[in-house]
């Protein structure tokens, strides 16, 4: 009888685990398409409203219909797509340009919004272009020199008394990369990669289950510039070992 009793445990344990890898993968995917929809949804939501009240005075069904909870959000991330599409078509023709250039200037003569919206633009101009002398993705020392974290490096920058090469590295969180830390990391201690940056998202938000077989986890000794001496770093998570 209790031979019998711990084999039920022992294969409800097997079964709840087995369930529960199984079923990992699904759900971070669904909380990352949740997280995208639920905030395309609340960008539109004023749109649908607007329109409902518009259609008001001709159809109460066409509005009642455009302000049900699941039709209103499906909407509301068209609508905010159709926006999205419509500004990126208006950002290449020459009138377009000028406006937004226009509304740039204007948006960086408010001291706070200018310090944000500066901010957050070279951030999405940094991630979008390679830096020169580094690649993008690397691996940096953290914990320990026998331990790495992956990167994203921004760019390059120089210290004012020895003139050394500087990374600036991004380093996410797993599973939710739009956290994370700065390090600012001399560019001799980086190990360069040859991950792209779907290869190096994909291994951060699967908490490393995915990821390419192979990766440069040391420099070559006598490298300059890409790597070499390991160092210890202070913060950053998402490190492998």
């Amino acid at each position: 009888m209790k031979s019998e009793t711990h084999h039920r445990i022992k294969h409800t344990r097997r079964y709840l685990i087995v369930g529960v890898l199984t079923a990992a993968p699904l759900w971070v995917t669904w909380l990352v398409f949740d997280f995208i929809f639920s905030q395309l949804s609340k960008m539109g939501t004023p749109w649908v409203v607007a329109l409902a009240r518009a259609a008001r005075g001709n159809s109460q069904v066409l509005a009642d219909l455009l302000l049900l909870p699941g039709f209103q959000s499906l909407l509301g991330v068209v609508f905010t797509l159709l926006v999205f599409y419509v500004l990126g078509w208006i950002a290449t023709q020459v009138i377009g340009q000028r406006v937004i250039g226009w509304l740039e200037r204007l948006v960086q003569s408010i001291p706070l919004v200018a310090a944000i919206y500066g901010g957050t633009k070279r951030f999405l101009t940094a991630v979008k272009e390679k830096p020169a002398g580094v690649q993008r993705v690397v691996l940096i020392a953290f914990p320990s020199p026998d331990m790495k974290a992956v990167g994203f490096v921004t760019r390059v920058i120089r210290d004012e008394v020895t003139g050394e090469e500087l990374a600036a590295v991004y380093v996410p969180t797993s599973p939710n990369p739009t956290s994370g830390y700065i390090e600012i990391v001399p560019v001799s201690q980086v190990v360069s990669t040859d991950w792209t940056m779907d290869e190096a998202m994909s291994f951060v938000m699967t908490g490393g289950a995915t990821s390419p077989d192979r990766i440069r986890f040391r420099n070559p000794a006598g490298t300059v510039g890409a790597g070499g001496a390991d160092s210890a770093m202070k913060s950053g998570p998402g490190a492998v070992s």
